[in-house]
């Protein structure tokens, strides 16, 4: 064996603990990599377990989502030889008059047998005609539960064309779709129901003994003849469009494994996303590594300089510490890819505890190698310009020297000149993005080209920040040092800590930099994703409910009055809606003038309206005369704020000064006006719509709520109520799904960060033991070694937190400037305030061990130490 390699591995094994400490951000990004492809696995187990596709006893399936099978094929399939049981899978919708007007979607099942999938929980599935069961959330949703009898309204291909029906409900079935508003009934029920005309799949089990590729020949012939198959109706011009393709036959396999490619392509498409954040954890894990590798070759220049002495060639030192690094990256890999395994087959023990139930991971031993390989591969990266650093130094020059190299604060003229560049290459993207800027109000406006020169500026801002992180280091220090000087001479001391070593504090602040970057414009993304949605759904649903009558008709006498009554519901809000005919404009084909809904609704009465922004002007301008309009209208009319604008109704007219224009406006309509000037058209002074919020928050409240507003207008009133509330729901619920799991991703760049500070500290006391022994010796008590070197640790995330910063709020902002359509920019001061602190708190964190063991040494030991 060579003698250097023997030496520099016989060091690593007489000192596992530099081992351990060099390797330890290589082993955390191992163990992410690898618990990621762990939970790819069972991602993708627990999506083909759940998915809720073709049955397994299907045996064929005619048709996909592309095909239009008439009732005539269908029919056609039943007179096949060889099929010992099939479905058509349609379905019919109906408006039901009992349930405030909801929807309710009505599926064919069979409730039982093997191409049953939903599953009776209670009562008995349909039998007879004008029978349903309906999942356990829309029975909870609409009042429908076991025994009850709604009326429902279907409507024809023609408009106008409607027929009531009376349903029963007979059974309450477990789903795999429950939204609410699904109903389900045999075959032999639906297909007496108006509206179910076509279907798009039939699912089939064959005969026993029946020949399947016979049989799929004969279904295809069978729903592909031309006497059954789909024929389009003409067009106006009497040309007929062409009719659809082929219906296709295939085996239930296919098109079940066609189901699970599907699914687990959702799922790569999502890792795929995770992929990106892991490649920027891998940087940073690989940044982290060049600062450790460097600090540990510093601490042992004396030993390098005496082989280069005794005749060790500059070669052979590069060889034995790549070789050093490969060994590292070795056990780092392994160790981080068997925490991963273990913890992934932990798992599911450690759920069932809690009665919730996680697939167990397979273990794919070859992706698996490949992370242990490729942390390998990273390694040796990291340990490239250490190494050769290393080996540059004279004998006689490394003996002399100290045994840190990270005091030196030059970073030589290449680095310095490659940092100048970035710096200008960053600011001629930056100009250019901010000079498009200016066009974010035009109609063709394409935010690509700027969100492609802001996310180019900001990757070579953060290259500039690497090159230059030395340099830039010590004002940043003096700036959010200058606190701490103040508080005495451990402040004084820690920040020298810090700042008498530049490149080591650069090379860890930088990493801490591009987490805080990361989560910082994540937060200011999400505050202002957050922020138009508010102002969305404040315009899309200004009230938790809408309760219209009959198009045009004043609501019954004391609608209002008993709602307002119910204890279930607050801020009761009625208001009048007309169908206007708008001045001025003429439709092409009918020669008539253009209509829009125009409203007197109070905006300002709305729990919704501190969210609402107008395009341009002011929605508190609305008054007497003055109206808000939707933007189109206007544009159309050439008509901007200030102009005025006539709408007539039964020959009666109202003039309105335009005062705001909206994009979209609230409750769907044109205009937005009030009282007063709504009277002009000669409207009933009683209301035809109110709003209504929910007097307490919760599902059950919710649903209370309704109930109560389904009763308002009396058993024979036609009253429609409609829940917007889901919406805002289901868009918050989004929104802080995504928040999460963003923060998540790059909480992985800010988990190696923090591991990076704690093994520069680690490392940091180990090579200043003797600094350790000399403070202990002139009055220094263990305390004050802890508090100082802790204080030391937190520096590094508060000036990593001050260069992220520095970076993630003007390109966060630029960013979201840039994509226009008045989207807000917001900043979320105080959680980018608890970001700084929380950073403070961990890097402080990660260097109390290192801490705690530099206090216990002896002073007379700690001076006794050869560097």
């Amino acid at each position: 064996m060579n003698p250097v390699f023997r030496s520099q591995v016989g060091l690593a094994a007489r000192r596992p603990a530099r081992l351990v400490l060099t390797g330890l951000a290589l082993a955390v990004a191992a163990f992410v990599v690898s618990g990621t492809l762990l939970v790819r696995d069972v991602v993708q187990r627990t999506v083909v377990a759940q998915l809720s596709g073709t049955p397994s006893a299907a045996d064929l399936v005619v048709g996909d989502s592309e095909s239009t099978i008439t009732r005539e094929a269908a029919n056609a399939v039943k007179s096949v030889p060889g099929i010992a049981e099939s479905v058509v899978r349609f379905s019919t919708y109906a408006e039901l008059k009992g349930a405030g007007n909801e929807w309710l979607s009505i599926d064919v099942d069979p409730g039982a047998g093997p191409l049953a999938t939903v599953k009776v929980v209670q009562g008995a599935y349909p039998k007879a005609a004008n029978q349903i069961a309906v999942t356990k959330r829309t029975a909870e949703r609409l009042g429908l539960a076991v025994g009850t009898t709604t009326v429902a309204t279907f409507s024809g291909r023609e408009e106008g064309d409607t027929k009531s029906i009376t349903l029963t409900v007979t059974a309450v079935v477990d789903a795999d779709n429950d939204w609410g508003v699904n109903g389900y009934a045999p075959q032999s029920v639906v297909e007496t129901l108006p509206g179910a005309e076509f279907t798009q799949r039939i699912e089939i089990v064959l005969a026993a003994g029946a020949d399947a590729q016979a049989v799929q020949d004969r279904l295809k012939a069978a729903v592909n003849a031309p006497a059954v198959r789909y024929k389009p109706e003409p067009n106006e011009d009497g040309t007929v469009p062409p009719g659809p393709k082929e219906t296709p036959v295939r085996t239930g396999a296919e098109v079940r494994d066609a189901e699970v490619k599907q699914a687990i392509s959702d799922v790569d498409e999502l890792f795929a996303v995770v992929g990106m954040f892991l490649a920027i954890a891998i940087g940073a894990a690989v940044l982290v590594a060049v600062s450790t590798f460097r600090i540990v070759f510093a601490q042992r220049m004396r030993q390098l300089a005496l082989l280069r002495a005794v005749g060790a060639g500059r070669a052979a030192l590069v060889r034995a510490l790549i070789t050093e690094g490969a060994l590292t990256g070795l056990v780092a890999g392994t160790v981080g890819m068997l925490a991963a395994v273990g913890t992934g087959l932990l798992a599911p023990q450690v759920a069932a505890a809690f009665d919730k139930e996680v697939l167990s991971p397979g273990v794919p031993v070859l992706p698996l190698a490949f992370v242990v390989l490729g942390t390998v591969f990273v390694a040796i990266m990291s340990v490239l310009a250490p190494a050769f650093t290393a080996s540059r130094v004279a004998p006689l020059e490394a003996l002399r020297a100290a045994s840190t190299q990270g005091g030196r604060s030059g970073i030589g003229w290449f680095r310095a000149g490659f940092g100048v560049l970035t710096v200008i290459g960053a600011g001629l993207l930056l100009a250019g993005a901010v000079s498009q800027l200016s066009h974010v109000d035009d109609e063709f406006y394409d935010p690509t080209v700027p969100m492609l020169m802001i996310i180019g500026s900001g990757g070579l801002a953060y290259v500039a920040l690497v090159a230059l992180g030395p340099v830039l280091l010590r004002p940043v220090l003096a700036f959010v040092g200058w606190p701490l000087r103040r508080l005495g001479p451990l402040g004084r001391l820690a920040v020298g800590g810090v700042g008498g070593a530049p490149r080591r504090a650069a090379a860890v602040s930088v990493v801490v930099a591009l987490g805080v970057t990361l989560v910082a414009a994540a937060l200011v993304g999400g505050a202002s994703m957050r922020a138009l949605a508010e102002q969305e759904l404040a315009v899309a649903a200004p009230a938790d409910f809408v309760v219209t009558g009959e198009k045009g008709v004043p609501l019954p006498a004391g609608s209002v009055d008993r709602a307002r009554a119910s204890k279930d519901v607050t801020r009761v809000l009625p208001y009048r809606t007309a169908e206007v005919d708008i001045d001025g404009t003429k439709d092409e084909q009918s020669q008539k003038p253009w209509k829009t809904e125009a409203t007197d609704i109070d905006l300002k009465a709305l729990k919704a309206y501190p969210q609402m922004r107008a395009t341009e002007g002011s929605l508190a301008d609305i008054g007497p005369g003055k109206a808000a309009v939707r933007k189109y209208l206007a544009v159309k009319l050439g008509v901007g704020v200030g102009g005025t604008m006539t709408f007539r109704k039964d020959g009666k007219a109202m003039t309105v000064t335009v005062v705001a224009l909206l994009e979209r406006t609230p409750l769907d309509v044109g205009v937005l006006t009030d009282a007063g000037t709504m009277n002009a058209l000669g409207l009933s002074a009683e209301p035809n719509a109110f709003t209504a919020d929910q007097a307490r928050e919760g599902a059950e409240a919710r649903n209370a709520a309704r109930k109560s507003l389904r009763g308002v207008g009396g058993a024979e009133a036609s009253l429609t109520v409609s829940l917007l509330a889901d919406q805002r729901d289901d868009l918050d619920k989004a929104i802080n799904s995504v928040m999460l799991v963003l923060l998540g991703l790059v909480g992985l760049t800010v988990i190696i960060a923090v591991v990076g500070v704690g093994s520069t500290t680690a490392l940091s006391v180990v090579e200043r033991v003797r600094e350790a022994g000399l403070l202990r010796a002139v009055g220094m008590s263990r305390m004050g070694l802890r508090a100082m070197l802790t204080t030391e640790a937190s520096l590094y995330g508060i000036v990593g937190a001050a260069m992220g910063l520095a970076l993630a709020v003007p390109y966060s902002w630029l960013a979201i400037a840039s994509i226009g359509h008045g989207v807000p920019v917001e900043m979320p001061i105080g959680q980018l305030a608890l970001v700084v602190l929380v950073l403070a708190a961990l890097t402080a964190l990660a260097g109390v061990l290192p801490a705690r063991r530099a206090a216990k040494t002896s002073p007379v030991v700690a001076l006794a130490t050869d560097g």
